[in-house]
C-alpha cells in the first residue's frame, strides 16, 4: 500500500493523518477542491489532485492510480447529500479497483435511527463503503481530546481556569486525540491481515468532567474546574465565537452539535465509553491517556495550535 487518497487533508483531522502517512513511508495524495490549499503550510510538499466530493467522476478521476482512499468528511446535517457522498466514493473506489477503504467517521455513530441526520448520514456513508466488497476498516472516534484545545474551549482553560463542556456531570467519556486516530488509520492501511470492520476507538480511560478537571490542572501546573454546559449554552456560544451572533439557526453545525451532545446526556449508559480491551486485542497501537496528551499542550497560549494550517487551508478555499 502506497498512494493514498486523503479526503479531508486541510482539516484538523486530515494534518496528523497526512504526518502519520508519510512517517510510514506512504505517500499521501491530498484530494482538494483548490490543489493549492496547502500552500504556505508544512504539508505544502504533499501531492494533491483536483476533486469535488459532491462530483462522481470528478472522485472518480482523483482515485485513478491510487492503492487506497483514506476520508475525513465534514459534518453533514443532510441525509440526502451524506447519501450522495457516501455514494460517490464507493464509485470512485470500485471503479479504479482499489485495496482498501479507511473512513473516519469523527464521531461515535448509533446503532439505528436517532433523528440525527449527521448519525444518520454517517450511516449511510458507512453502508455505500461496505457495499463496495473492498477491505474496509471504518473508525468510530469517542469525542477528541483536541476539541480542549480549540478556540472555543482553550481561551477558558487558559485565563479562567474553566473547562466548559456540554456533558452532565456524570457522563464518561473515553476521550482520543488526533494522531491516535491517524495511528489507527495508518495501521489499517499498512496491514493485509486485518480483518474488515467497523471500530469504536477512545482513549484507555472514560472520564466526567471532573476528572478531566483534574488531569488539566496537573497539566497546566494550576486549578482548573469543569463547567458543565447544556448543549444549547454550548451551541449558542459556539455560533456568537464563530459568527457573531448567540442565534443557533436550524440545520447549522452547532445546532447539529447539540443534538449529538443531547443524545449523549439522557442515554443510561454513556455510549461515549470505548471499549478498549477488544480494541487491543486487535490494533497493535495503544492509546495516549489524557494525561500523557495535556502535557504535551502549552496551557499559557491560549490560541489553538492548529488554526494556522486550518486557515491557510479555508483561505485558499480547499
Amino acid at each position: 500500500m502506497n498512494r493514498i487518497l486523503v479526503i479531508g487533508a486541510t482539516g484538523d483531522q486530515g494534518h496528523p493523518l497526512l504526518t502519520r502517512l508519510i512517517a510510514a513511508g506512504m505517500t499521501p495524495v491530498a484530494a482538494l477542491r483548490n490543489t493549492a490549499a496547502l500552500q504556505g503550510t508544512e504539508f505544502a510538499d504533499v501531492e494533491t489532485v483536483q476533486a469535488d466530493l459532491y462530483n462522481k467522476e470528478s472522485l472518480i478521476a482523483a482515485a485513478k492510480g491510487m492503492d487506497a482512499i483514506a476520508i475525513h468528511l465534514p459534518f453533514v446535517f443532510d441525509l440526502e447529500k451524506a447519501t450522495a457522498l457516501g455514494n460517490n466514493i464507493a464509485a470512485a473506489a470500485t471503479a479504479n479497483g482499489l485495496q482498501k477503504i479507511v473512513f473516519n467517521t469523527s464521531c461515535y455513530v448509533h446503532h439505528e435511527d436517532n433523528e440525527n441526520p449527521a448519525h444518520d448520514g454517517r450511516r449511510a456513508i458507512e453502508k455505500a463503503i461496505i457495499g463496495t466488497g473492498i477491505d474496509y476498516a471504518i473508525f468510530e472516534p469517542k469525542v477528541f481530546m483536541d476539541n480542549m484545545i480549540r478556540s472555543w474551549s482553550k481561551p477558558s482553560i487558559v485565563a479562567k481556569g474553566i473547562f466548559a463542556y456540554p456533558a452532565k456531570p456524570d457522563l464518561q467519556i473515553s476521550w482520543i486525540c488526533l494522531d491516535d486516530v491517524a495511528a489507527y488509520m495508518v495501521e489499517a492501511l499498512e496491514r493485509s491481515d486485518l480483518p474488515s470492520g467497523r471500530f469504536a476507538i477512545g482513549g484507555p480511560e472514560a472520564l466526567v468532567g471532573d476528572q478531566v478537571a483534574e488531569r488539566l490542572s496537573e497539566a497546566a501546573g494550576k486549578t482548573v474546574t469543569f463547567q458543565s454546559l447544556t448543549p444549547d449554552e454550548f451551541a449558542s456560544n459556539m455560533s456568537m465565537l464563530v459568527t457573531g451572533s448567540a442565534t443557533v439557526e436550524p440545520h447549522s453545525v452547532y445546532h447539529g452539535m447539540a443534538s449529538f451532545y443531547r443524545f449523549y446526556n439522557v442515554q443510561a449508559i454513556s455510549p461515549l465509553i470505548a471499549d478498549n480491551a477488544e480494541i487491543d486485542r486487535i490494533f497493535n497501537f495503544k492509546p495516549t491517556s489524557l494525561i500523557e496528551w495535556a502535557k504535551r499542550q502549552d496551557w499559557n497560549d491560549p490560541t489553538d495550535p492548529a488554526l494556522a494550517v486550518r486557515m491557510a487551508g479555508m483561505s485558499s478555499s480547499a
